[in-house]
């Protein structure tokens, strides 16, 4: 994703230096008028800061199976609303030129340069074709690693064989199976290996070739256990084969005092701006629920915070009064018949969770984090799900790398696996993680991608 934002980058940059160099008499003296004049290349960092959010936006960073047809459409959205931004931003400037002219011409350019691109990094990954992957094991985790590779669209990679493991059963779906006489050197060589996964649960029991794996890794060989690939490849932390090893010896989890103070007075910010935005769209939630239904406007919940710490949760009422009057808490369901007409709106459009924009303000909770849960349901969900505790490191959050990356689900099934999306993000946590989050929240609330 990095990369390809990387390029988008450079490519609206680009696009509208060309677009200054095509409307100059002299190509030669516009194009070094375009690259020395700090007021133009201004303009350029603000289109291309204006296209990455909206093509994020727009969801073109998140998903690997999106059509042709649709890619293209979503680019055509995100290019001319970018280019009306800027448009619109260059009048307000006073800007010195022919406004129209230019961001015509540098919209034409970035949309023809990126189906280019697109184009070209299609052709050489066909062209280079996929990873080829050797399994290191034979047993249950290679099996899950290789059912999971043979999706091509989640991780587009090629099963080349499985390297036995003495000790070891031999699994039904395991094919083609290496012999164990062969060094894997050799085999790295023999079949153009480009990557290892030791898929083998219990290392203790030996027969890891230890000495062959780190002669591949010095040959240039990507060398992964399961949790690290799971990591690298779906951005999320598999429990069924996590150990605590890996979390305590392994990079990642930065909380130190920079990285609290930064993401605080980034909190502060965004909720401070989100507040000015989204007020009328408050008011107006405020009257629907209170011309439908009698009962509070605001419902008060006790969720779990930092360090396990209660904290009360703002929402917009959206259920019925007393939904749960027998005083057992539930999960809500998707087609919950508590919801309220108003509800059912506001939940689908995340506008039920905007109160808590103000708990964001207090230092209760942050933009981007774990979705807080209620004490009874983490009591239960830290009996049996692993490293549950671990959420509670970081202060939870208005929306999540969860909420992004998962659909909506009510089931113990659904928490562990979002939980594996949350352990992700507590580990690699960061700005730029929290940046890609809001923005691919919007995707998420405009094509009801996750929940």
């Amino acid at each position: 994703m990095l990369f390809e934002v990387g390029l988008d980058v450079g490519l609206s940059i680009l696009s509208m230096l060309l677009a200054f160099v095509a409307m100059t008499a002299h190509p030669i003296e516009g194009a070094v008028r375009a690259v020395t004049d700090p007021v133009l290349l201004l303009v350029a960092v603000g289109f291309a800061a204006s296209m990455v959010l909206l093509q994020s936006g727009l969801g073109m960073y998140r998903s690997n199976d999106m059509r042709f047809t649709e890619q293209l459409m979503r680019l055509t959205v995100a290019t001319v609303l970018g280019g009306y931004l800027t448009y619109l931003a260059l009048k307000v400037g006073n800007f010195d030129g022919h406004p129209r002219v230019l961001v015509g011409y540098a919209v034409l350019f970035h949309i023809v340069g990126a189906l280019l691109v697109r184009g070209l990094m299609l052709f050489a990954r066909e062209l280079k074709g996929p990873p080829r992957v050797l399994i290191v094991g034979t047993g249950p985790d290679a099996e899950l690693v290789a059912d999971d590779m043979r999706l091509a669209v989640r991780t587009d990679r090629i099963v080349a064989g499985f390297y036995p493991i003495a000790l070891e059963r031999l699994g039904d779906q395991v094919s083609p199976v290496f012999s164990m006489a062969a060094p894997l050197p050799d085999l790295v060589r023999t079949y153009g290996i480009d990557e290892i996964v030791v898929a083998v649960r219990d290392h203790r029991r030996g027969g890891v070739p230890l000495d062959d794996l780190l002669m591949c890794r010095s040959m240039g060989v990507r060398v992964h256990d399961v949790a690290g690939f799971y990591e690298m490849t779906h951005a999320e932390v598999p429990l069924e084969s996590l150990k605590a090893s890996w979390l305590i010896y392994g990079p990642g989890f930065v909380q130190g005092s920079v990285r609290r103070v930064v993401k605080r007075i980034f909190d502060i910010a965004v909720s401070s701006a989100l507040l000015l935005v989204t007020s009328p769209f408050m008011l107006a939630t405020a009257l629907a629920i209170r011309l439908e239904s009698r009962g509070p406007i605001i419902y008060r919940q006790e969720r779990v915070g930092l360090l396990g710490e209660p904290f009360t949760c703002l929402k917009f009422r959206s259920m019925v009064v007393d939904a749960e009057r027998d005083g057992v808490a539930r999960w809500a369901s998707r087609n919950d018949s508590r919801v309220t007409r108003v509800g059912r709106f506001i939940r689908d459009t995340r506008i039920d969770e905007l109160p808590q924009l103000f708990s964001v303000l207090r230092g209760d909770m942050s933009m981007v984090g774990p979705r807080p849960e209620r004490p009874t349901f983490v009591a239960e969900l830290k009996e049996k799900i692993p490293f549950y505790d671990l959420r509670h490191t970081v202060k939870p959050g208005l929306t999540g790398w969860a909420q992004v990356r998962y659909s909506y689900g009510d089931t113990l099934d659904a928490a562990r696996r979002k939980h594996q999306f949350d352990l992700y993000y507590v580990k690699n946590n960061s700005l730029l993680l929290d940046l890609m989050v809001l923005v691919e929240t919007i995707s998420v609330v405009l094509f009801r991608e996750g929940q």
